[in-house]
């Protein structure tokens, strides 16, 4: 593709050399940089791509963009036949470029974008089973992995791809036929322009509580929110969560949207109603066309009937029939979420994704109300993450659970001790028991130890993830396998 086509629709450039040169591969990481290649140099949270574009022309770029303001001592040292593109964002550039390299995919399916701080997950799975009940092939992207059809293409790092990434698996879906595709837009590949460019036709917004406020993400909840509503300046249709007070003020914020929206407690266009929560299930009423009927689906607790709602809404949208819609919930399973782990003790335990304060607040209290014997809390917090949710967190588990074992989460950079300690001032302030052993598998093996089949071990945090990060290393760490081999004494 010509370097003219790559830049359409961008304004503003400065420019020196040819645009009317080949260009078949465009990346942001000079170590992907091949021959005529653009690369794209993005000033990052840790590295300045801007360092690597001497790298990237002698492994073969042709063509350089840069932000404004870089010292144009770079340009002055590349060879005169290197095309060089000044643009005032290269993130939104790259976003731009690489809809425009992969002859903008999003165009040619249906493409539904999913934001909350929490539920994206579960809501993201129920839909892809609604719709595939209803006869049609789609893709999935988001926090555990990436999908096309029931065949999983990778494992993911992070909830939404970078942007030429996220292009290229999105002319792959095509390339295999995807009628939908179904993705987690997280508020940072919103406030990043990950998404730039893409053509949403249906967005939801599942809940808005405290989460990603740090350094490398967002200075203050404000900014958490704005970046989210970004995603519904984008979209032709909307469905929403009426009883949370932040996301219900959407349709005020971007009137030009249409917006359905759904709730429990709440006037709203889609209600849920005579509920009943068990630990294997719960199940609800809703109206589906002209007739009330009762939805049940295999994953327990009072958030499970918000995230049904959301995917329901979409399904009717698109035409998947009652009867669909109603298997497809009842058979669903999200890795991480609520997922209970078989063991040959027969004991309770489940893995859950619950991160922040609200999250861990919702499944304690969901599993505290079905529980005969006593809830036993597993949690951590994340390091180079929030640091004020860590003593929320505490405060909630010795609130809410009978017994809470505070241990490490992921640490990264951080001392797990330090975490731990902080969380620990949260625990002193309520009449919770409790106790600390910051090696997560030594906190599950005491937790094994003291319970019995009428007790419920919640371990929270980790959820799908099968490692923990120390020091910028993911060692293997699959919660499913390590609580059996606790049991089974192999560890």
């Amino acid at each position: 593709m010509k370097l003219k086509e790559i830049l359409a629709g961008l304004e503003g450039l400065k420019v020196r050399g040819d645009l009317e040169i080949e260009i078949e591969n465009l990346d942001r990481d000079s170590r992907n940089i091949k021959a005529n290649s653009l690369f794209i140099a993005i000033k990052g949270f840790s590295d300045d791509g801007h360092n690597f574009i001497q790298t990237a022309v002698e492994q073969g770029a042709t063509a350089v963009m840069l932000q404004e303001g870089a010292d144009l001592e770079i340009v002055k040292k590349l060879p005169k036949e290197i095309t060089v593109i000044m643009a005032k964002d290269t993130r939104y550039a790259l976003a731009i470029c690489s809809c425009n390299f992969y002859q903008n995919p999003s165009r040619r399916f249906k493409l539904i974008g999913i934001t909350g701080t929490k539920g994206k997950t579960t809501t993201s799975f129920m839909t892809k089973a609604i719709l595939e009940k209803a006869g049609k092939k789609v893709g999935l992207i988001g926090t555990i992995a990436t999908y096309i059809g029931d065949e999983k293409i990778s494992d993911n790092e992070r909830t939404t791809p970078e942007s030429n990434k996220l292009q290229e698996t999105f002319a792959k879906m095509v390339e295999a036929g995807c009628d939908a595709v179904v993705m987690e837009v997280s508020s940072q590949s919103l406030k990043l322009h990950r998404v730039a460019g893409c053509d949403f036709d249906i967005g939801v917004f599942t809940n808005f509580s405290q989460d990603h406020i740090s350094e490398k993400e967002h200075p203050d909840m404000q900014d958490y929110f704005n970046s989210k509503v970004e995603l519904f300046k984008m979209c032709k249709t909307a469905y929403i969560n009426a009883d949370d007070y932040h996301v219900a003020k959407l349709s005020k914020l971007v009137p030009e949207c249409n917006i359905t929206t759904y709730g429990i407690d709440n006037f709203c266009n889609v209600l849920a109603k005579d509920i009943t929560i068990t630990n294997s299930y719960v199940d609800f009423k809703v109206k589906l066309g002209m007739r009330n009927e009762r939805i049940k689906t295999g994953i327990p607790g009072r958030f499970s009937v918000y995230n049904s709602l959301a995917a329901i809404c979409i399904g009717e949208k698109l035409g998947a029939s009652v009867d669909q819609i109603k298997e497809a919930l009842e058979n669903v399973r999200v890795p991480g979420r609520s997922e209970l782990v078989n063991n040959s003790k027969e004991l309770t335990i489940m893995i859950d994704y619950a991160h922040s304060p609200e999250s861990l607040e919702n499944i304690l209290n969901a599993v505290k109300s079905y529980t005969r014997g006593r809830v036993i809390s597993v949690f951590g917090c994340g390091g180079d993450r929030d640091t004020s949710k860590r003593p929320l967190m505490g405060e909630i588990s010795g609130r809410i659970a009978d017994f809470s074992i505070i241990t490490s989460d992921n640490p990264r950079t951080e001392d797990p001790q330090k975490i731990v300690e902080q969380i620990e001032e949260g625990i002193k302030k309520t009449k919770g028991k409790y106790t600390v052993i910051v090696d997560r598998i030594e906190a599950i093996k005491e937790a094994i130890k003291m319970s019995d089949k009428k007790d419920i071990i919640l371990l929270a945090g980790k959820g799908h993830e099968p490692y923990q990060e120390i020091n910028g290393v993911k060692h293997p760490f699959d919660e499913r396998i390590i609580v059996n081999d606790i049991i089974e004494g192999k560890i």
